[in-house]
């Protein structure tokens, strides 16, 4: 089972995902066992907030973000992030190469599929390489 204990917004900031956790951890400590970012950078804020802390992220709080950034899977190797799931930024020149093909008259997929993958802190070392973002 999963409860969730609170709930508030990092504005996309390491600097504020560290406040926050900071907050998190005093008013609700050893509870927390699991933190979910919607934003790798405020994820690694709050790891910062978990070791300040004490404990071990990725072991004591068990941390999943998303944006897959170089720095998540850095995170992940060094066994501090378990999970982040991709919002690829190279959806942008995607998009407008699939543009650019209906404006000539080209046809085009009626889905266009895009590349995004969750990953895991196991693949992380492997996947590191291949980050282009």
């Amino acid at each position: 089972d999963m409860k969730v204990l609170a709930s508030e917004t990092g504005d996309f900031t390491r600097a504020k995902g560290k406040e926050v956790m900071q907050a998190f951890l005093k008013t609700y400590g050893k509870q927390i066992n699991g933190l979910y970012a919607h934003n790798d950078d405020m994820a690694l804020g709050a790891i910062q907030a978990i070791e300040e802390a004490g404990l071990k992220p990725g072991v004591d709080v068990k941390i999943v973000s998303v944006d897959a950034v170089r720095g998540a899977f850095e995170a992940m190797i060094a066994g501090k992030l378990n999970v982040t799931v991709e919002c690829n930024p190279l959806l942008g020149p995607q998009f407008f190469d699939t543009a650019l093909r209906i404006a000539n008259g080209e046809p085009v997929e009626k889905w266009v599929k895009s590349k995004e993958d969750v990953y895991r802190q196991q693949a992380a070392a492997s996947e590191l390489p291949n980050r282009k973002y």
